[in-house]
């Protein structure tokens, strides 16, 4: 398909960008794998070739509570005790952990999932993953599935792990 002014064979950076995105992600959906807790506890050499993780959580609050802890800035400095800039609309742009986490919204469906671009200022330039959070009512609480997949080969280790002390721990313990 050509458009505007394109030129027949070329391609835009929005087209490269998205089709590049949903390659990784078809790529990444068909191979993501997490591994089992042993094997994380075991060694980085089991999985330093791993780029994607999964995890899921019960939390005790309501679906608004969780969707409202991971776009509100206040909220969310008060969850993690860090800084935190979040442009709450689809589009927006987030500062997290006072710059360390930058990341955009890709897209938002209110009380029900969040998609963000997401990457680690340590890593190479232009580098971003994908984060999803999906949020389903479980009695009065929420169950939550996080999918973070495409980041850089031997970062499953400290990625797994942070989400753990930053984001799931902090919220199971706080949000009611």
């Amino acid at each position: 398909m050509i458009f505007s002014n394109q030129q027949p064979g070329t391609t835009t950076r929005r087209r490269a960008l998205l089709g590049g995105l949903v390659c990784a992600g078809a790529g990444l959906a068909a191979t993501s794998v997490r591994a089992a807790p042993a094997e994380a506890k075991t060694g980085k050499a089991k999985t330093a070739s791993l780029t994607s993780l999964r995890e899921e959580a019960d939390i005790a609050a309501p679906l608004h509570r969780v969707y409202e802890a991971l776009l509100d800035e206040k909220l969310f400095s008060s969850l993690t005790g860090a800084p935190a800039k979040i442009d709450r609309a689809e589009g927006g742009g987030l500062s997290l952990f006072g710059g360390v986490i930058v990341a955009r919204n890709v897209e938002l469906v209110a009380d029900k999932r969040i998609v963000q671009a997401w990457r680690d200022t340590a890593w190479a330039p232009g580098i971003y993953s994908m984060v999803k959070f999906e949020l389903t009512a479980k009695g009065a609480g929420t169950h939550l599935v996080l999918d973070h997949t495409g980041f850089p080969a031997g970062q499953f280790s400290d990625l797994d792990s942070g989400w753990h002390e930053h984001y799931l721990e902090p919220m199971k313990k706080t949000l009611r």
